[in-house]
């Protein structure tokens, strides 16, 4: 299991709800996924519900969480997902590069919302990468144009031309692209990537 949550507000303001939901993740994860004859989209739907809660108690209110968070299943190679208004997962594989959109609201803003958790199958050397909102929303400040943004099409570029089987590579190629275009370091706080590669 494998996710990437972007809570609202600065990481020092916000980290006893990041703690929550980390322990949530960990301890509900391992409960849920570890039966041989599970539902994994049922299980990733309660997940979420109960990430959801979660957030909300820690944060004693409302807070907006956007979040992707996945299974994967050795055996099978698939991928059970859900996307809580998260940027979209990209899924590259010999056909090219999918978007894995959201598929329910984020995560912290009402009490019983719900995502969906559709499954995918994954290929032998596809690349699921995930980057925050900070990634795509990176600004370059040109003298004769408006801030541009680097925007989803820039990291699926990057993506189809970078052809690594090295996840850590592929994530930190999006990264160092990003800076080029920013032309200021990395935010850690704002800009995240996170790969998956099937090896096998």
């Amino acid at each position: 299991m494998f996710g990437l949550l972007d809570v609202a507000g600065r990481r020092e303001n916000n980290q006893p709800i990041l703690t929550a939901a980390q322990k949530i993740f960990r301890t509900l994860g391992a409960e849920l996924f570890s039966p041989p004859d599970i539902n994994e989209s049922n299980a990733m739907s309660q997940l979420c519900l109960k990430l959801n809660r979660g957030l909300m108690e820690a944060a004693a209110g409302v807070i907006s969480c956007p979040a992707f968070i996945a299974c994967y299943h050795e055996k099978f190679g698939t991928l059970c997902y859900t996307n809580a208004g998260h940027t979209p997962g990209l899924l590259r594989d010999s056909t090219g590069v999918t978007e894995l959109a959201s598929t329910g609201l984020p995560l912290g803003l009402f009490s019983h919302a719900t995502c969906d958790a559709p499954t995918v199958g994954l290929e032998k050397g596809a690349a699921l990468l995930l980057v925050s909102r900070g990634v795509v929303e990176g600004k370059c400040k040109d003298d004769k144009a408006e801030d541009l943004e680097f925007g989803l099409d820039r990291v699926k570029d990057r993506l189809t031309a970078n052809t690594s089987s090295n996840a850590q590579e592929l994530a930190g190629s999006i990264l160092n692209s990003v800076g080029e275009f920013t032309c200021e370091p990395i935010a850690p706080d704002d800009m995240t990537a996170l790969c998956f590669i099937r090896t096998g």
